[in-house]
């Protein structure tokens, strides 16, 4: 056997022994974000442009991975949302920073995987079982957890779409929790914890209204995190990226570390 041959083959078998193993490299507690703008990320956007800023609390952690349109598996990065709400400009979301969050406050925690899925501008009768918005959600849901690791939650921002119409706001809790039903149903996982936030703001008159039946569910295991109050962009509709950082901040204390 020629050296240059022996050199490649021991360069195959090192490679092999360096490679991670399927538990450094798959997800082993892993969540949906799902909902609107808010949700899939507006911070640090303008003028159709993201500014690329990166906070401290959102920069990518090589145990926190995130599962791109094409359904793979990569070291999670801001904006989470770029290859999924891809008719709008992404910036900074909750995302990052309440994985970052979790990690800290629970070591023990596994490899953390972020499922995006949100999308801008859709109303919550969009999310209904059967539509595409819906289906793409179950689908990739499905497809995270195909190669092992658990579904823990799923992260919920949306509504501000359904402000504008009162019918739309007064049915509001109706479509939101036959959404939890079904999701859970379809995910054959009753008990999945839900947090959804309530809106900080909205795109009509209907906010308190929404805001309402957010708060007011009581289904088993749904939480609800408070966003009002957080820092507005100047269209009054979008966080800023440093109220993304708080909000991501407020879901990780409402996940239980022993979830």
């Amino acid at each position: 056997m020629t050296i240059p041959i022996l050199y490649s083959l021991l360069s195959v078998l090192l490679a092999l022994l360096l490679r991670p193993s399927s538990g450094d490299t798959l997800p082993q507690d892993i969540f949906i974000l799902a909902g609107q703008s808010n949700m899939a990320g507006r911070g640090g956007v303008e003028n159709d442009k993201w500014n690329g800023f990166v906070p401290p609390q959102c920069r990518p952690n090589p145990s926190i991975l995130r599962l791109s349109a094409q359904l793979t598996w990569s070291e999670a990065a801001e904006p989470l949302h770029a290859d999924i709400d891809v008719d709008r400009v992404c910036g900074v979301g909750p995302g990052m920073s309440f994985a970052n969050a979790i990690k800290s406050k629970d070591p023990k925690l596994g490899v953390v995987g972020l499922v995006p899925c949100a999308v801008g501008g859709t109303k919550i009768a969009q999310w209904a079982r059967g539509t595409p918005l819906y289906n793409q959600m179950v689908s990739r849901a499905t497809a995270a957890v195909k190669s092992g690791g658990t579904m823990r939650a799923l992260l919920w921002y949306q509504g501000e779409s359904d402000t504008v119409v009162q019918a739309d706001a007064e049915t509001y809790r109706t479509n939101m929790e036959k959404l939890i039903g079904d999701i859970r149903t379809d995910l054959n996982n009753p008990s999945l914890l839900i947090i959804q936030v309530a809106l900080a703001s909205g795109e009509g008159k209907f906010v308190d209204t929404v805001r309402s039946a957010q708060l007011g569910i009581t289904l088993p295991n749904v939480k609800c995190v408070d966003a009002k109050g957080l820092d507005l962009k100047t269209d009054h509709l979008h966080l800023t990226t440093t109220s993304q950082v708080r909000l991501g901040s407020m879901l990780a204390d409402a996940f239980p570390a022993s979830q």
